[in-house]
C-alpha cells in the first residue's frame, strides 16, 4: 500500500486543526461536510483532491497550502535531485536582480559579460525546456542565465539595457513557473517581483500584463485567491483601452483572455462556480476572436482555444462539474496546443475530472499518459498525486499496473 500524500495532509489538516482550536464537526460545517467526512480525511480513508477545499482548511484554520500539501516534494526519480540542487543558485541570482532593479549602489558585475545573442538564444533554450514541462533542465538553465543577465544590467544603458531587461522579465516568469511548481511560492514570488521591476523600468503595458499574469499564478499557488482578482483586474483596466480598440493587437487580447482565465481558476479554487464560468466564457471570446489556430508562445500564457478548454477542465473538477469542465469548449483539440506543459496540465485535470465522473480506469490510463510524456511535472504535482493516492486506496484492477508504475515514480511507497 502506498504512504499516501492524502494521510501525509490529513494528518497536517488535524494539526492545523487543533491548533485552530477547532473540533472535527466545526470543520466539517465550514467546508460542508460531515464529521465521520472529516475524520475519514484527518485518517487518510477520504482525499483531499481539489484546491478549493485545501484551499477553505487553509484559510479557516490560518495555514500555509504549501505546508498542507507537504511541499516541496524532493523526488528521487526523474532528475527530481538535480532540479532541487539548483535552487540555492537561482536564489542567490534572483536576490541580487531584485537589488540590481532597485538601484541599489555599489554592486559590481559578477561574470563576463554576453552578447544579446548569447541572451536570446539561452532564453529561446530556456522557454523551450519550460513549454516542454521539463522542470530539471529549467532548474539548470536559469542561475547562470540570470547572472548573465545581472551583469548586462549593470554594464549597460540605453537600448541595450532595455535589451537585457527584456530578457530578465522572461527568465524570471520562467523562474516563476518553475519555483511553483518544484514547492517554492516563497521564491516564486521573488522571481514575480523580479520580473515586475524589470517591466516597470520598461514601461510596456503589454509586458506589465504578462507580469501581472505570472504574480497571478505565484499568488494561486499560494492560495492568495482575493489578491489574484485584485492584480488581475488592475491589469485588465489597463488593458482594456488596447484590447477594445478598433483594431486591437494579438498581445493586448491574448493576454486579456490570459488574465480571465486567472481569474477563472481563482474563483473555483474559492467555490465560485458562476464567477468561474463567466471568466471562462470571456476568454473563450478573446480566443475565438484571434482564430481557432492562434496560441500566444511570445507571452508564456500559450493563450488560444485549447488553453481554454485547459483552464475549463480545471474549474470544472473545482466547482464539482467535472463533465461541464471537459465540455464546454467545442471543437477543439487539447493536443494541438503547441506546449507539452498546458498538454500534461490538461490531461492531469482530466484524470481528476474521471475519476469523479467514476471512471476509473480512464482516470489512470490518462494520468499514466501524462507521466509518461512529462513526468516529474507529473509525478510532482500535489493533485496528481493526491488522486494516485486515492485511486490505490479504492483500486482499479485493470489498471494495477500502470497504477503501481505512477505509486512507485511518485515515491508514494514507506
Amino acid at each position: 500500500m502506498p504512504g499516501s500524500t492524502d494521510n501525509h495532509i490529513g494528518t497536517r489538516v488535524k494539526i492545523a486543526r487543533n491548533a485552530a482550536g477547532l473540533t472535527q464537526q466545526e470543520l466539517a460545517d465550514f467546508l460542508a461536510h460531515t464529521e465521520s467526512w472529516m475524520a475519514n480525511v484527518e485518517a487518510g480513508r477520504m482525499p483531499l483532491d481539489r484546491y478549493s477545499l485545501i484551499t477553505a482548511i487553509a484559510e479557516r484554520c490560518d495555514v500555509d497550502v504549501v505546508w498542507l500539501l507537504g511541499q516541496p516534494y524532493r523526488l528521487q526519480r526523474n532528475g527530481g535531485n538535480l532540479a532541487h540542487a539548483h535552487i540555492p543558485a537561482l536564489r542567490t541570482g534572483l536576490r541580487r536582480a531584485g537589488l540590481i532593479l532597485s538601484g541599489h549602489p555599489g554592486l559590481a558585475p559578477q561574470g563576463l559579460a554576453v552578447d544579446p545573442q548569447t541572451m536570446r538564444i539561452n532564453s529561446t533554450r530556456a522557454n523551450q525546456a519550460r513549454q516542454s514541462a521539463n522542470l530539471p533542465k529549467v532548474a539548470t538553465l536559469l542561475p547562470a542565465m540570470i547572472e548573465d543577465l545581472n551583469t548586462a544590467i549593470l554594464g549597460n544603458e540605453g537600448a541595450a539595457r532595455d535589451g537585457a531587461l527584456r530578457f530578465m522579465v522572461d527568465a524570471a516568469r520562467t523562474a516563476r513557473m518553475c519555483l511553483n511548481q518544484l514547492g517554492y511560492p516563497d521564491l516564486a514570488w521573488v522571481a514575480a517581483e523580479v520580473a515586475a521591476g524589470a517591466a516597470t523600468q520598461l514601461d510596456d503595458p503589454i509586458v506589465k500584463a504578462a507580469v501581472a499574469w505570472d504574480r497571478c499564478g505565484a499568488l494561486l499557488h499560494q492560495a492568495s485567491l482575493p489578491e489574484t482578482i485584485a492584480v488581475a483586474e488592475a491589469a485588465l483596466r489597463d488593458l482594456e483601452p488596447l484590447a477594445a480598440a478598433r483594431r486591437p493587437t494579438e498581445d493586448a487580447l491574448s493576454l486579456r483572455g490570459a488574465l480571465h482565465l486567472r481569474c477563472a481558476v481563482a474563483h473555483a479554487r474559492g467555490s465560485q462556480g458562476p464567477d468561474a464560468w463567466s471568466r471562462i466564457n470571456a476568454a473563450l471570446e478573446d480566443a475565438d476572436r484571434l482564430g481557432p489556430t492562434f496560441y500566444d508562445l511570445g507571452a508564456h500564457t500559450v493563450f488560444g482555444r485549447g488553453t481554454v478548454a485547459v483552464h475549463a477542465a480545471e474549474v470544472g473538477v473545482e466547482v464539482g462539474e467535472p463533465d461541464t469542465g471537459l465540455s464546454t469548449v467545442r471543437n477543439v483539440s487539447v493536443n494541438d496546443v503547441p506546449s507539452k506543459e498546458r498538454r500534461t496540465h490538461y490531461r492531469i485535470d482530466k484524470a481528476r475530472a474521471l475519476r469523479r465522473m467514476n471512471r476509473l480506469p480512464s482516470a489512470v490510463s490518462t494520468l499514466k499518459e501524462a507521466a509518461s510524456d512529462a513526468p516529474y511535472y507529473v509525478h510532482a504535482d500535489p493533485m496528481a498525486r493526491a488522486l494516485v493516492s486515492d485511486l490505490a486506496r479504492v483500486g482499479v484492477p485493470s489498471q494495477a499496473a500502470a497504477l503501481s508504475s505512477l505509486i512507485r515514480n511518485m515515491e508514494l511507497v514507506h
